[in-house]
């Protein structure tokens, strides 16, 4: 798992297209390649809309996008939105899902709460559990050095 979070701000009359950018850079889900065409914050604005539509409606499987939409509306191939969907995944933000629609079985992804909040919610609570799991860490650096320094003397 790789994150990789970015100083990015929006500015005081940004439209919520330029938010949704700014959210998705600070937490490393936008294209980071410098020719990267893909336009993860229409698809992030989707997802919440559809999201909302399916709590309204009472439909849960309206909140759910097959892996084809979700490339169509980021502008790239399904291949490539299977190698971004990875990082979503890692953060939490998106939960896979199935459900029958006509006679068939369809799989993909929706948002990972009852909206953006919640969703980035579990982002807050994957990235607090590994700055945790890296202070243990630190801490056994610490007592590990103090042991080595203790046998040197």
């Amino acid at each position: 798992m790789k994150f990789v979070l970015e100083g990015s701000e929006a500015l005081p009359d940004a439209s919520t297209e330029e938010l949704a950018r700014v959210l998705l850079a600070r937490l490393g889900l936008l294209p980071r390649k410098q020719d990267g065409m893909a336009k993860m914050h229409t698809l992030l604005l989707e997802l919440y809309e559809r999201k909302k539509t399916a709590n309204r409606d009472r439909k849960p499987e309206a909140a759910v996008m097959p892996v084809e939409d979700m490339g169509a509306f980021a502008g790239i191939a399904r291949q490539t939105m299977y190698e971004y969907l990875h990082r979503w995944l890692d953060l939490g933000i998106l939960k896979k899902t199935s459900f029958v629609a006509g006679g068939k079985v369809v799989i993909g992804y929706e948002l990972n709460g009852t909206n953006l909040e919640g969703a980035f919610r579990k982002a807050e609570t994957i990235l607090h559990g590994h700055v945790g799991e890296s202070f243990r860490v630190i801490e056994r650096l610490q007592n590990e050095i103090k042991r080595d320094k203790l046998k040197a003397d």
